[in-house]
């Protein structure tokens, strides 16, 4: 049986209403249950969120959402990536519940839990469906992969700056700043 995005609505609202907290996606037709990230992961996630929306709000160039923001892309899947990005233009207004569209830009930082493999097979999947620019982070090996269709992928690391130009003119993000601190006594 393959279910929809509306099928996935319906099982996201009954797990609310056992309060529980679970990220869901449809690919295929099926619901697949994906357990919470990393603290680090999700810190790194934070601060890429936290320096997205901090230079397109103020430009109003679009929306900045992170994991909970759902896309029901193209071909019926709905997925969440880590950080997602849709250009003011293509989403004048939010929706009550999944977007139905791929965002311009969409983020996954690897957890503990994660294969970069299956990262990489997601981020090329937003990419046939029309997302523009794919990031991987790996926050314990410290690098930064950007994917774009049909381009040898772009890896950064410390020292290096990623930007954006065709997406986020001006926008720079050194890659150091990414990595959850560590702090002295």
């Amino acid at each position: 049986m393959s279910l929809t995005a509306k099928d996935l609505e319906i099982v996201q609202a009954q797990l609310a209403q056992g309060e529980r907290d679970y990220r869901i996606e449809l690919i295929n037709g099926e619901i697949i249950l994906m357990s919470p990230s990393g603290y680090e992961s999700d810190e790194v996630a934070s601060e890429f969120n936290a320096q997205l929306r901090n230079w397109v709000k103020p430009r109003k160039l679009g929306r900045v959402t992170g994991a909970g923001a759902g896309f029901v892309l193209p071909n019926s899947d709905t997925r969440a990536p880590d950080v997602s990005f849709v250009q003011a233009e293509r989403l004048r207004q939010s929706p009550e519940t999944f977007a139905e569209l791929a965002p311009d830009l969409m983020v996954e930082v690897k957890s503990p839990s994660d294969s970069v493999k299956k990262l990489r097979a997601k981020i090329d999947q937003f990419l046939e469906q029309g997302t523009r620019v794919g990031i991987l982070i790996h926050p314990k090996q410290r690098w930064v992969e950007v994917r774009r269709s049909n381009i040898e992928p772009v890896t950064l690391k410390d020292g290096d700056v990623l930007t954006v130009p065709d997406l986020l003119p001006g926008w720079e993000v050194r890659i150091s700043e990414l990595w959850s601190p560590v702090f002295e006594d």
